[in-house]
């Protein structure tokens, strides 16, 4: 499917547009029926929390877990912690995931990662990150990434796949002169509410995401502070970000 145009599923309904920086009215059509709804860009790359606004995040999800709701936006992944419960039914869980990354509403493949805090042996979760990463490929889906410790091991994968897709690390935390070796090597960063300022403040606006992750802080209030340490007027940010998803999630 294309998804150069932003698009969503209601029932057997397909809906498509050119995502806008504001909510875009769009036309669509059943055979010959024709009628229009609103589709939303996310201005928050990944959250555990179900937004108030259907649209407005994109909701992460476990392949065993997810169930699209209405203009919902959703990434699927096999997250590190949980490597274990997935190798366990690893035929029906690949299945099941794959199946899932054909879902117009999943945008993202991830959280995939490599954390070595997490109990799953290094190696198996190296096998299972290049697993995912291959598939965000096959998708034509960006990847979304959990790290820990583990940046050398990353830099390896990312050289040895050579992805086309994007592969974007989630809630860095990590001072400015990592942040500056990741864009050298072509990573997008998303930040959530805890952070490095200077890091924050170093990053070009194109390789730039806000995220709530599992955080009460609201979206909003991430982008307020965002824009203040940044010096840039919070309309402007948001315009940014807001074409960063539409060129990163919505392009293919």
């Amino acid at each position: 499917m294309d998804r150069s145009k932003g698009c969503i599923w209601q029932s057997d309904v397909f809906c498509a547009a050119t995502p806008g920086e504001v909510p875009d009215m769009i036309p669509f059509h059943k055979k010959t029926i024709f009628c229009t709804i609103r589709m939303i860009i996310p201005v928050d790359i990944h959250t555990h929390r179900r937004p108030q606004v259907p649209g407005t995040a994109i909701v992460n999800c476990f392949p065993e877990s997810i169930v699209p709701q209405k203009e919902g936006w959703y990434s699927v992944g096999i997250h590190p912690w949980y490597i274990a419960s997935f190798a366990a039914s690893l035929n029906d869980s690949k299945a099941r995931f794959e199946e899932l990354l054909d879902h117009p509403q999943v945008l993202a493949v991830g959280e995939a990662g490599l954390d070595k805090l997490a109990e799953a042996p290094l190696t198996l979760q190296i096998e299972v990150f290049e697993y995912q990463a291959r598939l965000a490929e096959e998708a034509n889906k960006p990847l979304i990434i959990h790290l820990v410790k583990a940046v050398d091991e990353l830099l390896k994968l990312k050289q040895k796949i050579q992805p086309v897709k994007p592969w974007i690390i989630h809630g860095f935390r990590g001072k400015a002169a990592l942040a500056e070796e990741y864009l050298r090597h072509g990573f997008y960063l998303s930040f959530g509410e805890k952070y490095q300022e200077e890091a924050l403040c170093i990053m070009p606006s194109e390789r730039l995401f806000i995220e709530t992750d599992e955080s009460t802080v609201s979206v909003d209030t991430l982008y307020e502070r965002a824009a203040i340490l940044r010096k840039t007027p919070l309309e402007e940010l948001r315009r940014t970000i807001r074409k960063n998803v539409s060129e990163i999630f919505f392009r293919q």
